[in-house]
C-alpha cells in the first residue's frame, strides 16, 4: 500500500463507519480460539502499524513475534518463575509503567475493572489461588495462537514511549480490520530477564511489553467484559 494512494473507492460514511469500528471494537480479549493466524496476516498488521508516526522518524519498535514451541517455551520459562513466590518477588521492572502512588479517578478505575473481571469469573476477593492463576494466564498469552514481544532501545526516552504506544495501537487497529483481536499486557515487563535470556535480545534493549493475538473465544465468559469509557466532555476543554 502506498501512502499517497487515494482513499478506498467506497463513500467516505463507509470509510468513517468501517475506521471507528475498527478503533472501538478493540478490547483486551482474555480468552483465544486456537484458530491459527496465518504469518502473512501477523505481516499484513506490522506493514500497516510500521507507519505509526514517531518523533523525527526514530521508529524505536522492535517485535518478537512467537507462536508454536517457540511461545510454548517462553510460556513455560516465565511460568516457573512466577510460581516461585521467592523469584517473583524479587524481580524489578525495567520500567514504571503505573504511577507510585494512587489517586482518585485513576485507583478506582483500576478497581473497577479488576473487579469485574473477577466478578464474571466468580473469583472472590480472597481467594488468591484463583486469581495468581488466572493472572499466569497472561504468560500464556491467554490461550492465542501468536505472542508478541515489544522491545526498544533502552537509549530511547520517555517520548519514545509516547511514539511506541502509538504503534501498539496501530498493530491493535490493524488486527481489529482483520476481525482478529488483541490484548496488550504489561504484566510481561518484569519478567523482562527471563524474556531476553529466552530471545536472545540484547543488554541494550528493554521490554515494552507484550501482546496476545489471535481470534476470541465468545463462549467465555471473561470476553464479555466491556470497560467503562469517560464521556468526551469529561476530559476536553474547548478554547475559542
Amino acid at each position: 500500500m502506498n501512502r499517497l494512494d487515494p482513499a478506498p473507492a467506497i463513500p467516505p460514511s463507509q470509510l468513517r463507519s468501517a475506521v471507528d469500528w475498527a478503533v472501538v471494537s478493540r478490547r483486551s480479549i482474555r480468552a483465544f480460539l486456537p484458530a491459527e493466524v496465518h504469518s502473512k496476516e501477523i505481516e499484513a498488521i506490522l506493514d500497516v502499524a510500521r507507519h505509526a508516526a514517531s518523533g523525527v522518524n526514530t521508529q524505536p519498535w522492535k517485535v518478537h513475534v512467537l507462536t508454536g514451541a517457540a511461545k510454548d517455551r517462553l510460556s513455560a520459562a516465565i511460568a516457573a518463575v512466577d510460581d516461585d513466590a521467592s523469584q517473583a518477588d524479587s524481580l524489578e521492572e525495567p520500567y514504571t509503567y503505573y504511577p507510585l502512588d494512587w489517586v482518585s479517578p485513576y485507583l478506582e478505575r483500576r478497581r473497577k475493572v479488576g473487579w469485574d473481571l473477577y466478578g464474571l469469573l466468580g473469583i472472590a476477593k480472597t481467594d488468591k489461588a484463583r486469581m495468581h492463576a488466572q493472572h499466569g494466564r497472561n504468560y500464556r498469552f491467554f490461550g492465542a495462537p501468536v505472542g508478541l514481544i515489544f522491545t526498544i532501545d533502552r537509549v530511547m526516552q520517555a517520548g519514545s514511549l509516547i511514539d511506541y504506544g502509538m504503534f501498539l495501537q496501530s498493530v491493535m487497529v490493524a488486527a481489529r480490520a482483520r476481525s482478529l483481536d488483541t490484548c496488550p499486557q504489561v504484566a510481561f515487563t518484569k519478567f523482562h530477564g527471563v524474556i531476553a535470556r529466552e530471545l536472545a535480545i540484547p543488554d541494550q534493549e528493554m521490554v515494552v511489553c507484550g501482546m496476545s493475538l489471535g481470534y476470541a473465544d465468545p463462549s467465555r465468559v471473561e470476553n464479555s467484559l466491556v470497560t467503562h469509557r469517560e464521556n468526551v466532555d469529561s476530559f476536553t476543554t474547548f478554547h475559542n
